[in-house]
């Protein structure tokens, strides 16, 4: 596998901007949330265990970023539709956003090939973004194991 442009988000490039639909019938856009800091985090999907922790892990401590000023946008291949049962389903109160198309997931190198019991096949790379305030990549996780990230995360987020 080469390096394509897709697999060059380095912490101190530029986030690539998206547009995605949300929950709730909304949308986000990255660019629009400029002069604030963001935590873009990419999942497999939804109402999967590792993926459930992390989505409950954001939304309690969603509060803490708040105070820092950071809004956070978890985003998968799932639809805007499943987002709105997950969310009710576990009390969410972080944004999720339906990358369908695989668009954003492209764009940040996150949307790989794995392999599981010997089948290669293409998936999401659980991976998380923090933006700064002027758009750039101040820290980026890759390959994250859930256990102590949100944490991590948001110790981050305060040395911005």
């Amino acid at each position: 596998m080469t390096d394509s442009p897709a697999n060059t988000v380095t912490e101190g490039a530029k986030a690539p901007d998206f547009t995605l639909p949300t929950d709730g019938g909304g949308s986000v856009t990255l660019s629009a949330l400029s002069g604030k800091p963001v935590v873009v985090y990419f999942y497999p999907k939804d109402d999967t265990s590792g993926c459930t922790k992390e989505a409950v892990g954001f939304s309690e401590t969603k509060d803490q970023f708040d105070a820092l000023g950071v809004t956070i946008i978890g985003i998968s291949p799932d639809s805007a539709k499943k987002h709105d049962k997950f969310i009710a389903k576990y009390d969410l109160t972080i944004t999720l956003a339906a990358d369908e198309e695989k668009t954003a997931a492209e764009a940040y190198g996150v949307w790989v090939e794995k392999s599981m019991y010997g089948k290669k096949y293409m998936g999401v790379e659980r991976s998380t973004f923090l933006v700064a305030s002027d758009g750039t990549i101040a820290k980026a996780w890759r390959k994250v194991k859930v256990p102590g990230h949100v944490e991590e995360v948001l110790e981050a987020a305060k040395a911005l």
